[in-house]
């Protein structure tokens, strides 16, 4: 069994920074790719950013390229995306997946998710 568990969400106001954090435990696979999503409300969830096993690969959504950088520290089994330029249209709940798809940017890609951490962006 696979837990994500994401932190660093919160209230900024445009222009400001956010770092989001995702920790893995569990029965985790070692060479899987890790993504963010979002999800407004009324909306569909929407791929923000993936990164392979390695950290050596990444894909960025047009829309936060640029602003948002994901990371990983596959020693703490942990994921990181850092928020730059935030705008009030990035406001949505973010949550961290796992996949054995390289660089998945499709929500069925992923089998496991956490339970999403608030983003609240003020103009």
């Amino acid at each position: 069994q696979v837990q994500l568990v994401e932190s660093g969400g919160g209230l900024v106001q445009a222009g400001g920074s956010l770092r989001l954090s995702c920790a893995a435990s569990g029965r985790t696979f070692s060479r899987s790719t890790k993504g963010w999503f979002r999800q407004a409300q009324g909306k569909e969830r929407e791929f923000v950013a993936a990164i392979t096993w390695s950290g050596r690969s990444t894909n960025y959504a047009d829309s936060v390229k640029g602003r948002f950088t994901i990371s990983r520290d596959n020693a703490k089994n942990t994921v990181s995306l850092q928020m730059n330029s935030l705008k009030p249209e990035d406001t949505a709940g973010y949550y961290c997946g796992l996949t054995n798809y390289a660089l998945g940017t499709q929500s069925y890609h992923y089998g496991y998710w956490g339970q999403g951490t608030q983003v609240t962006v003020s103009s």
